[in-house]
């Protein structure tokens, strides 16, 4: 997807990641004003939710303004405006294009063993490094400014963000290719880092907690037994029936879908059958975009197998570069994840839907887990940021240029400071942006279901 010059030396390689200073310094990253012309940052959510299904805009808003990270979480749209109105490196990777801190966590490999990764890619698209890991920086400042630390603590939180980035990309930068494409976070290995006895309590909670999330916990949880067969419970308006219309567009497109498989994954596929179909809520941003759940049987109504269908659309990223690769949103989606993460879902496929809609497949269960944020404390939470510094930067080192990237970054800690200095004047420009969010919410500009 992202191919570096087959001819070019490593030295070649990294000069071209040094040259990249002149462009952008590592200082500069640290400098953010707000545009002249700047987006309103309601009118861009509000333009977002014109695809969307308006019924559910109002739990979108009402989730958005929660918090000032559950804005960030939801303004992807916001935060790429902002940083295409500044100079970039030019240094391309396939970025994850929303790769907030609470876009990290625990999934299966293939093969049963539990992972530490990114998990969310519907904005990916190939662009500037930094973008990602400024998106990430700041969601670290915001998460520590919630949670009432110190100002030093969220300037270190969110340096050690960009500082991990940086010490893994150069490491990385000395391997060899299949090593940099072997590498993965096992999430046995956490433990032996975290230091007290309530961190480690916690992290092995999560881990529990990660690995009971299979199918057929999800059974137990989601369906309901009605004359004497399976159904996925009604809970209005997160979890509703399909409907009859929706169901055999399911149905329909189940076999296009089927086909984005390799050959061994569509046999698997073929041993279970279509029990039933609801539409669900799902996220903060992206909620009012359709997306459904399908309940497979496969040996008999106790081995099931849950599938989420998401619709894709158009990266918030794109209109700010160059054309992406993949016409079809969907297979965008795929195509980063199977790029960015180092283990893939193995029912992870793409399809064409009514109207020429675009949809991603995958598992919704699959010993999925995620960090409590919210109950950190300050060095939890830049242990967790170096984590998904280190995890974001195995990601970029697959598909960017790491020797030019390593390069230009350097062995001093200029480019983490200014990061994180950045992190700062942007945490403070979301907080502006949230209470605009609460204000339209309060004058009836927006509407809002609180409680869901």
């Amino acid at each position: 997807m992202l191919r570096n010059s087959v001819t070019a030396t490593s030295a070649d390689r990294a000069a071209r990641g040094r040259a990249a200073r002149k462009r952008v310094s590592r200082s500069a990253h640290g400098t953010w004003i707000p545009a002249a012309d700047r987006p309103d940052p309601v009118g861009l959510l509000q333009q977002q939710g014109r695809e969307r299904l308006p019924e559910l805009l109002p739990i979108r808003y009402a989730r958005m303004a929660a918090s000032p990270l559950a804005f960030l979480r939801g303004a992807a749209a916001v935060m790429a405006a902002d940083l295409a109105a500044q100079p970039h490196t030019g240094l391309t990777v396939q970025l994850c294009g929303d790769a907030h801190l609470l876009n990290f966590g625990l999934y299966a490999s293939p093969e049963r063993s539990l992972l530490f990764d990114l998990n969310d890619f519907d904005e990916t698209f190939p662009g500037p490094f930094e973008w990602d890991v400024k998106r990430l920086a700041a969601s670290v400042a915001v998460a520590a400014r919630e949670n009432g630390h110190k100002e030093e603590h969220v300037f270190g939180a969110a340096r050690a963000a960009a500082g991990q980035y940086r010490e893994v990309v150069r490491r990385l930068a000395r391997q060899g290719e299949l090593s940099v494409w072997y590498q993965h976070i096992d999430a046995d290995l956490l433990l032996p880092l975290v230091r007290s006895g309530r961190q480690r309590r916690r992290a092995e909670a999560t881990l529990t907690r990660a690995r009971r999330r299979t199918s057929l916990q999800a059974l137990g949880k989601l369906t309901e037994t009605v004359d004497g067969r399976r159904r996925i419970v009604h809970d209005p308006p997160l979890l509703e029936p399909a409907g009859s219309l929706d169901t055999a567009s399911l149905r329909k497109i189940f076999s296009d879908y089927r086909s984005t498989l390799p050959e061994e994954r569509r046999l698997l596929l073929d041993r279970y059958r279509f029990v039933d179909a609801a539409r669900k809520v799902v996220g903060v941003g992206s909620v009012g975009t359709r997306c459904f759940i399908v309940l497979l049987a496969g040996r008999d109504a106790d081995d099931p197998l849950f599938l989420q269908i998401k619709q894709a659309g158009r990266s918030v990223l794109e209109e700010h570069l160059p054309s992406g690769p993949y016409v079809h949103p969907g297979r965008r989606v795929v195509a980063g994840q199977r790029l960015m993460q180092a283990a893939g879902d193995i029912f992870l496929g793409w399809t064409t839907g009514p109207e020429g809609r675009a949809f991603y497949w995958r598992q919704l269960h699959d010993m999925k887990g995620s960090a409590d944020i919210a109950g950190m404390s300050p060095g939890e939470l830049r242990a967790y940021a170096r984590l998904c510094g280190t995890a974001l930067a195995r990601a970029h080192a697959r598909s960017g240029d790491r020797i030019a990237i390593a390069a230009y970054l350097g062995g001093a800690d200029t480019f983490d400071r200014a990061v994180a200095e950045f992190a700062l004047r942007y945490t403070g420009r979301n907080a502006t942006d949230h209470a605009a969010l609460g204000a339209a919410v309060m004058a009836g500009v927006v509407p809002a279901a609180p409680g869901v």
